[in-house]
């Protein structure tokens, strides 16, 4: 059986704020639309679900976002993920300067939970808490090739 990574959903409280965020890190928006509909109901598991949505790519064109702003039924709110918590965790991203998206990342007042750390003189990295609490993490790469 082939399978391969489609994409990751997240559902966010401002799909606007939650867009801006991750294309000023450098992603792009593929598509957004508006979904509603029994097809919507019945892949989703959610009577009655309306949503808007956006699908966002890396560069690379190899990692998808598909952000989710529901509109009815009401956003259930959550306290937002710790690192420790099991469940969907983070979404991770590789940065060719960190330094570069963190700055972008303060725009949008987004800081590193506790600091930048190194791994094995191999990478720095961070996790930031993005918008509606998410959980991202930024790592660059130091010994490039």
């Amino acid at each position: 059986m082939g399978i391969k990574l489609e994409n990751v959903g997240i559902a966010v409280r401002n799909i606007e704020a939650t867009i801006a965020f991750f294309t000023d890190l450098g992603l792009t928006v593929l598509g957004r639309d508006t979904v509603r509909g029994e097809w919507t109901d019945t892949a989703v598991g959610l009577d009655g679900n309306h949503a808007k949505i956006a699908m966002l790519q890396t560069p690379d064109g190899q990692g998808r976002l598909e952000l989710f702003e529901y509109l009815h039924p009401d956003a259930i709110e959550t306290e937002p993920t710790l690192p420790n918590e099991i469940g969907m965790h983070r979404v991770a991203f590789s940065v060719d300067n960190l330094d570069e998206a963190l700055a972008t990342a303060a725009r949008h007042g987004c800081h590193p939970l506790r600091g930048v750390a190194t791994y094995e003189d191999v990478y720095k990295l961070t996790y930031v808490r993005g918008p509606s609490g998410i959980l991202v993490m930024l790592a660059e790469e130091l010994k490039k090739g």
